[in-house]
């Protein structure tokens, strides 16, 4: 068959993005033997640095600037990295020409084998990754695989899974737009509120598109939802699969909940205790939700329970997550640069239990910060911003009536102000309820040059 003059087997493959995840797609391509033009729209940007950064040696095509009738005549599908929306004109031209777009995880889950856990929502999803991979460690060692948005992109494992490997992922909502057949024999859904609205413009398409981590699984399996998130509530009475449900709030017949200090697990007629707040690393109700979603992944993964227990208390906290760096002259200082949205700097700010200076700001991602100022109450003593929803951050705060706030131009002033006055006993907290973008690369640079310049600070 000849499709504009090219036959089937003449087809390519069309990378589209040049970063870590389409570097990830362009090395499983070119590793089982497709043909592949690696795409970028950015015509200014330089094809040989591009082939060094990528260091893959088999031949493959790089095409930059917009996309032409020649090229798009011979793809067959296209493989986007999740950070490219899906409106821009190239998308649309090959949407035009009948071309299937498919995410990164779509790609690696055709090439895959093995059992997969997969995990959304918006806040929570690295630190119950990392937790549920442990666990899978620590119960089928090499052959587990924890990939996706925590670091490792998943087409840079797939090739080396093996029918018995179980595969954890970290799924964002970018991720979802493009799946297709991807189907995890587990899935969660830890929460759904306010993210990535300039991308998905309406709350009810962000969360449908987060609940389609469950629309091929089988009524055999299962998904881990939250019982305190109404939406989800309402999702799981409706859902095909096993739904388990966890919660802070109140006891549940069935699944995973917390009461006082003591996380349970009732099933079956019977109510076990996993464990105490006081005998895990992690702290904070967002952990201790973190914490009953791994296990409930990990019991429906068939886990022993003495694996997860186990697990559960000797995992430590998340880089970037209400992540403890040092004390310097009495005050601790807290690395939260992961949370990038109001929601996740709620339970950093929740978090803390001493008077606190709270560092926040960056790219604005449309959102709103009135739910996150609200939290202070008493215990933030001082807010210090920067980078481009300083000043929405500022009024927000001035309206609800706190108005000790610093403004600053680089997290390095922001560092230096929060030092000058803390008080020994207190704390400095970074969770900037914003996007780095603008002013860092990623979260993980922002977050690890906060740790960098707290670490520098005189200890007398």
């Amino acid at each position: 068959m000849e499709y504009n003059g090219y036959s089937e087997k003449e087809k390519k493959v069309l990378v589209a993005g040049c970063g870590k995840s389409g570097i990830g797609a362009l090395k499983l391509l070119v590793q089982v033997g497709e043909p592949v033009i690696l795409y970028d729209s950015n015509d200014a940007r330089d094809p040989e640095e591009i082939r060094q950064a990528a260091g893959v040696g088999q031949p493959y095509e790089i095409v930059l600037g917009e996309l032409s009738e020649e090229v798009t005549a011979q793809v067959k599908y296209c493989v986007i990295s999740p950070g490219i929306p899906l409106d821009v004109p190239f998308v649309e031209i090959l949407q035009k020409a009948g071309i299937p777009i498919w995410s990164e995880i779509e790609l690696a889950y055709h090439f895959g084998k093995g059992k997969i856990a997969a995990i959304t929502g918006t806040n929570g999803k690295t630190t119950t990754t990392a937790l549920t991979g442990k666990i899978m460690e620590n119960w089928v060692g090499e052959k587990a695989f924890i990939v996706g948005n925590i670091g490792i992109p998943y087409t840079e494992r797939a090739l080396l899974t093996t029918e018995d490997s179980i595969t954890v992922a970290e799924i964002s909502s970018f991720q979802l737009e493009t799946i297709i057949d991807f189907h995890p024999n587990v899935s969660a859904i830890l929460n759904i509120t306010p993210d990535h609205l300039n991308r998905h413009k309406t709350m009810d398409c962000y969360a449908q598109v987060k609940e389609s981590i469950t629309k091929n699984q089988t009524t055999e399996e299962a998904v881990i939802l939250n019982y305190e998130d109404e939406r989800l509530r309402a999702f799981g009475e409706q859902a095909a699969q096993n739904v388990v449900y966890f919660s802070s709030v109140r006891p549940l017949e069935e699944g995973f909940w917390m009461q006082s200090d003591t996380i349970y697990y009732s099933h079956d007629g019977q109510t076990e205790v996993m464990g105490r707040t006081d005998e895990f690393h992690l702290v904070g109700q967002c952990n201790y939700e973190n914490i009953m979603a791994a296990c409930g992944i990990a019991v429906e993964m068939g886990v022993p329970m003495d694996i997860i227990k186990k697990t559960i208390r000797e995992f430590t906290a998340v880089e970037h997550r209400i992540e403890y760096t040092v004390t310097k002259k009495g005050v601790k200082y807290y690395n939260d640069s992961k949370a990038t949205n109001t929601d996740a700097a709620i339970q950093g700010v929740k978090a803390m239990s001493t008077p606190t200076i709270l560092i926040g700001g960056g790219y604005d991602k449309g959102s709103e910060y009135d739910d996150w100022i609200a939290t202070f109450g008493d215990k933030i003593k001082m807010l210090i911003l920067l980078g481009a929803t300083a000043e929405k951050i500022a009024d927000c705060a001035k309206a609800h009536g706190f108005t000790n706030i610093c403004f600053v131009n680089s997290l390095e002033e922001a560092v230096q102000v929060a030092a000058a006055h803390a008080k020994p006993g207190e704390a400095v907290l970074l969770s900037p309820a914003c996007a780095s973008w603008g002013m860092f690369p990623n979260y993980e640079v922002r977050g690890r040059m906060f740790k960098d310049l707290c670490r520098a600070l005189p200890d007398a």
